[in-house]
């Protein structure tokens, strides 16, 4: 066999290798997946209770599958939370064996930070909803008409609001991977800053009802959320910088 056939042999064998990991990677997240989805179905009424004790008003059932819609609404929230950082923790194994000492410690430790981030998301996401746009809503209708609200509705709105936030609050997670990667710099994100709040400003105003105030109030955290993002990614750059620097020097000895 010559030189390049072994070559194309091993090439194969690595890819062969590399895809069964990924499947069996897949596989072992699916079924933590269908475990939190189980897990999501037996505790489906105590979810629901927590979710509606800050609301005055009584969910009512348009058809006879609005419960079930609720059952996998909920079981799939619970399922997603809880396979979030499984998922990560498969991502990380799966890319490890092509990670320096440091980047595996480095990208460890930004497992739980995506959990907490995506907890911290859904929880501000929830007290939006229920403190400010759900009595929001509710004032416009001063007596026009009868109100009668679905399950249906109401959790889909509830998810409308709470996992964009869920997903926006990991924005300063992904500004420092990029730029450990060498993705993404401060500088950029600085100067990048007026469009980055007009964009946060708009996703503010399409998740809340069109009241200006409002649409303020949660645009705040967001752009919060952005400048934290840049002192995050300015301690990553300089640190790459500082490897960077050391490495020469040991280099030009």
């Amino acid at each position: 066999m010559s030189e390049d056939q072994q070559f194309e042999n091993e090439k194969e064998m690595n890819v062969t290798g590399h895809l069964s990991e990924l499947r069996n990677r897949l596989i072992v997240t699916v079924v933590i997946f269908a475990i939190f989805f189980g897990l999501g179905f037996v505790y489906v009424k105590e979810i629901y209770s927590f979710l509606i004790k800050d609301i005055d008003f009584t969910l009512n059932f348009t058809s006879p599958t609005d419960i079930i819609s609720v059952y996998f609404t909920m079981a799939g929230l619970v399922a997603i939370t809880g396979t979030l950082p499984i998922l990560c923790i498969q991502v990380w194994l799966f890319i490890k064996p092509g990670l320096t000492s440091n980047e595996r410690k480095a990208s460890l430790a930004y497992i739980p930070a995506v959990f907490l981030l995506f907890l911290g998301g859904i929880t501000f996401g929830y007290i939006v909803f229920t403190k400010l746009i759900m009595p929001f809503l509710l004032s416009l209708n001063d007596g026009f008409a009868n109100e009668l609200y679905t399950f249906g509705n109401y959790f889909k709105f509830l998810l409308h609001v709470t996992i964009p936030f869920a997903v926006l609050f990991e924005i300063p997670i992904i500004a420092m991977f990029l730029t450990t990667l060498g993705v993404l710099t401060p500088d950029f994100m600085r100067k990048t800053r007026k469009y980055a709040y007009f964009i946060l400003i708009i996703i503010g105003a399409v998740i809340t009802p069109p009241d200006f105030v409002l649409q303020i109030v949660v645009a705040i955290p967001l752009i919060i959320l952005y400048e934290a993002s840049i002192y995050l990614s300015g301690i990553v750059y300089r640190k790459k910088l500082k490897k960077h620097e050391e490495f020469m020097e040991q280099d030009s000895f």
